[in-house]
């Protein structure tokens, strides 16, 4: 095994990591599992900060993913397993910006699942919800009810089986799949209604 140290906030490294992904044949499978959490409320929040994490969680997850992308699709087979979040789905329980970036991941990995199932590859987003990773501190952790917080192993474990079933979605923690199914089929009955001529009754200014 080769280690590949690399920090994905700073473009030579990125880019470095992305000439690997692009070039080397061996490599049949991407995790993007990079990011920083951290803000504070977003009026008091350094932008700077939040540039860097979003170049981290959303510009440094679609590069990766572009440079191993083609290859994997022009072979016909490989993996593509992107990290988001549960805030994705929640964005009023945590803070504004990085619930932001994991529904850009989200999104972004859907679209690639119908781009690229039909060529071989499959793609799954993953979803943990609070796992015990180095995004929070032991503090944090230490205040969390102990039933919200899941151990890395338990995680990955959840992810993979997740993948071997085929799930292009996949929530570690949610105990009936059929929640997600449910959640899925709504939003996949609006889709007709959504781009139309006429705007909604509701919203027509009377004569």
């Amino acid at each position: 095994m080769e280690v590949i140290a690399a920090d994905l906030a700073k473009a030579d490294d990125l880019a470095r990591v992305e000439a690997r992904l692009r070039d080397d044949d061996a490599i049949t499978g991407l995790v993007n599992n990079a990011g920083i959490a951290g803000e504070q409320a977003f009026v008091e929040t350094d932008p700077a900060y939040l540039t860097g994490l979003i170049d981290l969680n959303i510009l440094a997850v679609t590069r990766l993913s572009r440079a191993i992308a083609p290859r994997l699709a022009a072979r016909g087979a490989g993996t593509l397993i992107n990290i988001t979040s549960v805030t994705a789905l929640m964005p009023d329980g945590f803070t504004a910006v990085y619930p932001a970036t994991k529904a850009y991941v989200l999104a972004f990995t859907e679209a690639l699942q119908v781009e690229l199932g039909g060529k071989g590859v499959k793609v799954q987003a993953v979803l943990p919800g609070i796992t015990r990773t180095a995004i929070w501190t032991a503090e944090q952790i230490a205040g969390l009810p102990p039933h919200m917080v899941m151990d890395v192993e338990v995680m990955v474990e959840a992810a993979l089986a997740g993948l071997d079933m085929g799930e292009a979605i996949t929530i570690p923690a949610l105990p009936d799949n059929a929640d997600l199914d449910a959640y899925l089929a709504a939003r996949a009955a609006l889709r007709p209604n959504l781009s139309l001529k006429d705007a909604a009754p509701r919203y027509r200014v009377s004569a």
